[in-house]
């Protein structure tokens, strides 16, 4: 029988449909964190061109997700809107995820840049056709919190298994560091295919909406400039820029300023994802509860001030135990949150222009999260650089580097995240204004009323 586009998803079924967000979360998470200090300190890749390799990929990114966005809510096939992208994004992240994780020495900065391309390009067409399917299976304001809940907790299942391995090839199996990168991309590879595989036999695509007028570019271009479009883009980036330079520089910090080790770091790195998934589905019932606008807003400071706190613990192995469980809580909020909110926004642009513009909408939200993206690791390497942070000393380095990266790891994304929960103080769309918008869709869906104008 047809899937009922209203029911919300049996747990099983949203598990399954979930199920991809832990290969590609276990692929995304380490080419962040894990792979510019092995390229770096294992390789012998120069800081300033892994910077340049991972900032140009974010700038081809920034384009990469709209334009996706664009092409998939024009898709219209017997396979469905969706699945085509999903399923033809599949060999190419492959391919990327076994020439970065299984690089051997030599490599330069134009081969780290190639297939960062590549990984970002096939990672992209998955993961967009994806979170617009979830978004579609969702439409009410309290399911789409319980959808990406789901969503984000099956990213930050994926960011534990990954994390586990490095500390599991050494402290297991007495394998060397470079093992435990392998290991990660061999998950990937055999995960992914399966992950896919199974989304795609248990979740039947909703039903297209009805377009009640053609799409066309120039609406896209005023579609951005919407003051509630804006206000989310601009949050986005401010909220998850933090956490990237945080990742980028986070086994620098604590080699250089906390004296552990890359496992023993890797070891806190997965307690700050535990705390990610045990603060997942709080997120997603508090933005049930208050509104997803403020429950959003108090993740944001809390992490502010959970990782401003790292400069102030006092060493030992128990306070980086509490700090980096702490800092992580808040962690899942804002990719739960925010993708639920712009859900939201998609039916609010749909009643104004009678257009599905949800893919379009997405693609935004992931590509402009990518300019902060960008110039995170671009100016935190190159930062690091100019104050005369090298890699190979860690706790060597002049006490003017030291600082600069302590500041840099420690306080930069916590200003970011203070700026985010201001900006979200102007958002509108709650969950009585979302209940009238769905209300006067149905009607216009149906053909039985005119749907009234928005209020800008």
């Amino acid at each position: 029988m047809p899937q009922d586009k209203t029911a919300p998803l049996s747990t099983w079924r949203l598990a399954a449909f979930a199920a991809p967000c832990i290969p590609v979360a276990a692929m995304l998470m380490p080419v962040t964190v894990y792979l510019p200090n092995y390229y770096a300190k294992d390789l012998g890749v120069d800081l300033r061109a892994i910077g340049f390799a991972f900032a140009m990929v974010r700038l081809f990114d920034l384009w990469l997700d709209p334009a996706l966005g664009f092409l998939i809510d024009k898709t219209n096939t017997r396979f469905g809107r969706f699945r085509p992208w999903l399923v033809g994004g599949l060999p190419i992240a492959v391919l990327a995820i076994w020439m970065l994780f299984m690089a051997r020495p030599g490599i330069d900065g134009a081969y780290i840049l190639t297939w960062l391309v590549m990984g970002y390009l096939g990672q992209s067409m998955a993961t967009m056709a994806h979170v617009t399917w979830a978004a579609r299976l969702a439409p009410d304001y309290s399911q789409r919190a319980r959808v990406f809940g789901w969503w984000q907790g099956f990213v930050v299942l994926g960011m534990l298994i990954v994390l586990a391995m490095p500390p599991m090839m050494k402290f297991g199996f007495g394998l060397d560091y470079a093992s435990g990168i392998r290991a990660m991309g061999w998950f990937v590879l055999i995960s992914l295919p399966l992950a896919v595989l199974l989304a795609l036999l248990t979740v039947r695509e909703p039903a297209a909406p009805p377009h009640h007028q053609p799409p066309r570019l120039r609406q896209y271009l005023a579609l951005i400039r919407r003051p509630s479009v804006l206000r989310l883009l601009a949050v986005d980036i401010l909220l998850q820029t933090g956490p990237v330079i945080g990742g980028t520089l986070f086994f620098f910090y604590f080699e250089a300023m906390r004296g552990y080790d890359r496992s023993a770091a890797g070891l806190l790195l997965l307690l700050y994802f535990a705390g990610g998934l045990a603060g997942a589905p709080l997120w997603s019932r508090l933005g049930q509860r208050i509104g997803k606008h403020n429950a959003l807003a108090i993740a944001a400071v809390a992490y502010a001030v959970a990782q401003g706190s790292v400069l102030i613990a006092p060493h030992g192995l128990i306070w980086g135990v509490i700090t980096m469980t702490l800092a992580g809580v808040p962690f899942a909020a804002a990719n739960i949150l925010l993708r639920a909110m712009m859900a939201d926004i998609a039916d609010e642009e749909r009643l104004a222009s009678g257009v599905d513009r949800s893919g379009l909408l997405f693609g935004l939200l992931s590509g402009t999260v990518k300019i902060g993206s960008a110039a995170a690791v671009f100016l935190a390497a190159n930062l690091l650089k100019d104050f005369g942070f090298e890699a190979r000393l860690g706790a060597a380095n002049n006490g003017q580097a030291l600082l600069a990266l302590s500041l840099t790891f420690a306080l930069a994304p916590a200003v970011l995240a203070l700026i985010g929960a201001a900006v979200l103080r102007g958002h509108r769309l709650d969950q009585a204004a979302h209940d009238e918008i769905r209300r006067q869709l149905e009607l216009k869906d149906s053909g039985r009323g005119d749907a009234l104008d928005i209020v800008q």
